[in-house]
């Protein structure tokens, strides 16, 4: 849940995906089963703060090695989807499309946002839905008629 919230506040604020998924699995991983795992990773990612300075001057390229094995790490999930519900299948698939072919993670997620309760609705599903479901498709549907991708 925490993860869920953290992602939503930082989509809010118009920051990139936070990525607390990883932290929090990297830290059950090592052995952290308490919140006090969750407070020192906080202190320490709160006094790095002061390093980035001397981290900014780092190239994009030298750090594209860890942004592959972050991939990798991820995309371990893939496994978890229902390949043989189409209403799941086609709005991951056409997510995980999305992001690179776009340079936008945002619209990727919109994207499937978008698929998903149509899918349902073509699919005589819609009770599966939910109507915050159906708002987001709304808005990012306007937002792509409107502002563009």
């Amino acid at each position: 849940m925490a993860d869920a919230i953290g992602t939503t506040a930082g989509a809010i604020l118009g920051t990139s995906t936070v990525t607390t998924y990883i932290e929090s699995a990297s830290g059950l991983l090592e052995g952290g089963r308490t919140g006090l795992t969750a407070v020192v990773t906080a202190i320490l990612f709160a006094l790095s703060i002061v390093f980035i300075p001397f981290l900014s001057a780092i190239p994009s390229f030298a750090t594209a090695p860890a942004l592959v094995m972050v991939g990798v790490l991820m995309i371990g999930s893939v496994r978890k989807i229902h390949w043989d519900d189409p209403a799941e299948s086609i709005p991951s698939f056409l997510t995980i499309l999305i992001m690179p072919l776009s340079y936008s993670i945002a619209d990727g997620l919109a994207v499937g946002l978008i698929t998903f309760p149509l899918l349902k609705a073509f699919q005589g599903k819609v009770h599966e839905t939910t109507i915050a479901m159906w708002i987001l498709a709304t808005v990012f549907i306007l937002k792509f008629a409107l502002v563009g991708a």
